[in-house]
């Protein structure tokens, strides 16, 4: 029972950023940087104290627009009509986000214009030519796309992490299978991924969670993504 609570205390959590990212425009933005950020900062010999202050300024960022979307609908529903009190609250808020984001431009730029600038040809070469770092950005970008397919598509049933018009399990799990096979040369290896990422897909329909079309959805999307990347980038 209390792992069941811890789970939907998890979902109700991921509902309320899909909710925001859905909503708010500034949450769109902010999102999209937050994840080019995240990206760069793989090909880059970042220390761990460096790699911390990063996430804490992206995460500063996301919380202040979190509290900001939370503080206006609670205002707009308390006061429906204009106020001069409800318009300063809001001002406040937006004015922690505007701060927040502030500082993450200054220590952006402070970790990232040194070493971008005189190593980008050599940065893109590393990137075009590591499997790891292209495994990252292929299993964020199909991330993404999934994320942005449910929200777009929410069917106000269920929960966004939960279902939804694509499966993220049999994505994620096809792109791996793509992935492997691009990099091995291993006919068993092969075909036990494309096995083990059907049984993945199989239980999401067996479960209720997904409909057949959903599940496919998702494989094609996997699958897609790492083609393209693997094959067109990495070859």
């Amino acid at each position: 029972m209390n792992l069941k609570r811890l789970i939907n205390s998890f979902n109700y959590a991921v509902n309320g950023i899909i909710s925001t990212v859905k909503m708010e425009r500034n949450m769109k933005l902010h999102y999209v940087i937050a994840i080019i950020v995240l990206i760069l900062s793989l090909m880059l010999n970042f220390t761990k104290m460096e790699f911390l202050i990063l996430i804490f300024a992206i995460t500063l960022v996301l919380v202040s627009e979190l509290f900001n979307t939370a503080i206006e609908k609670t205002v707009d529903i308390i006061t429906p009509e204009y106020h001069p009190y409800a318009r300063v609250i809001k001002d406040i808020s937006a004015g922690a986000v505007l701060i927040a984001s502030i500082n993450s431009v200054i220590v952006g730029y402070l970790l990232f214009f040194n070493r971008l600038n005189p190593f980008k040809d050599i940065v893109l070469e590393k990137i075009k030519n590591s499997s790891v770092y292209l495994t990252f950005i292929a299993l964020i970008i199909v991330v993404l796309i999934v994320i942005g397919l449910k929200s777009k598509f929410y069917k106000k049933k269920g929960t966004h992490f939960q279902g939804g018009v694509v499966s993220g399990h049999s994505a994620i799990a096809f792109l791996i299978a793509t992935i492997l096979s691009t990099l091995i040369d291993n006919l068993l290896t092969i075909t036990l991924s494309y096995g083990l990422a059907f049984l993945v897909a199989e239980s999401r329909v067996e479960g209720e969670i997904h409909s057949t079309r959903e599940v496919v959805f998702g494989a094609l999307i996997g699958i897609l993504v790492g083609i393209i990347i693997f094959q067109f980038i990495y070859k």
